[in-house]
């Protein structure tokens, strides 16, 4: 209870410093994976943020001396803090990006195009084998306790960039270039062994359809990429954990860099 006196006298004295912590920790709760699902009611992440910022906001070093004394000012600190938000959240939806990239490519090449289901996460529609290869991807990613990782960056973040103290500068360009690019080879790691036997089926198909014309391939071939791709999917799913848990540890550790550059 004295604790809990002391943060409330503290955020009562230095409601500035708490409604901009606030504002970083909402804006990355309601942008990054699982947390951002739509599924997950608006009053829970409110209460989870609110928490979360109960908790750091006085860890925050950041003197009332330092506030700009018109609101204008103020405003500019609250839309970098916005930015900076919107700069952590995105460095995790690269990663979950080329997967869902590699799953949409394997998707359309087996014949499922049409076969499309509405993602939780985003609200729009996605194929089924996306939305299985997603899911599965953010249970894993909770299981191997990468929210917890995600927190702890998120406190480093007040230390290594305190808010209102934003400045870009080149490094953080190349960072999420790298990330941009690291969620193409991404989605090519994961899926080139299903794209690769789907393709040698597609010729092994072309060939027979030349030595045995009777036959209609076009209607055969939809059952046959099916089942190959969703054979080869299977045995795949066992491997891409270990290439998707590499991306996101690199991903997560960018993170400080990232505050670092964009502390100048």
């Amino acid at each position: 209870m004295v604790t809990g006196f002391h943060a409330t006298s503290w955020i009562l004295a230095n409601y500035k410093v708490f409604l901009l912590v606030l504002i970083r920790i909402s804006t990355i709760l309601f942008l990054m994976p699982v947390f951002g699902s739509r599924v997950i009611p608006l009053s829970l992440k409110a209460a989870i943020s609110l928490m979360l910022t109960w908790v750091l906001a006085p860890l925050v070093q950041m003197p009332q001396m330092f506030f700009p004394k018109g609101p204008f000012g103020f405003f500019l600190i609250v839309c970098q803090e916005l930015f900076v938000a919107m700069t952590l959240a995105l460095f995790l939806r690269f990663i979950f990006a080329g997967l869902q990239l590699a799953t949409q490519m394997v998707g359309i090449q087996m014949g499922l195009s049409i076969a499309n289901v509405m993602d939780p996460q985003s609200g729009v529609q996605s194929l089924v084998v996306t939305q299985f290869a997603y899911i599965i991807a953010l249970l894993l990613f909770l299981v191997s306790n990468g929210h917890h990782a995600i927190i702890k960056a998120l406190f480093e973040s007040f230390s290594l960039l305190p808010p209102g103290r934003l400045f870009l500068s080149n490094s953080l360009y190349e960072m999420v270039l790298l990330l941009g690019q690291e969620m193409f080879v991404l989605s090519i790691k994961l899926m080139a062994p299903v794209m690769a036997f789907l393709f040698l089926s597609q010729v092994a198909l072309g060939i027979l359809a030349k030595l045995v014309p009777q036959i209609n391939m076009l209607i055969v071939s939809f059952s046959i990429n099916v089942a190959l791709g969703l054979f080869f999917f299977g045995l795949t799913i066992q491997y891409f954990w270990p290439v998707l848990a590499r991306s996101l540890d690199k991903a997560i550790r960018l993170m400080p860099s990232a505050f670092t550059a964009l502390g100048g």
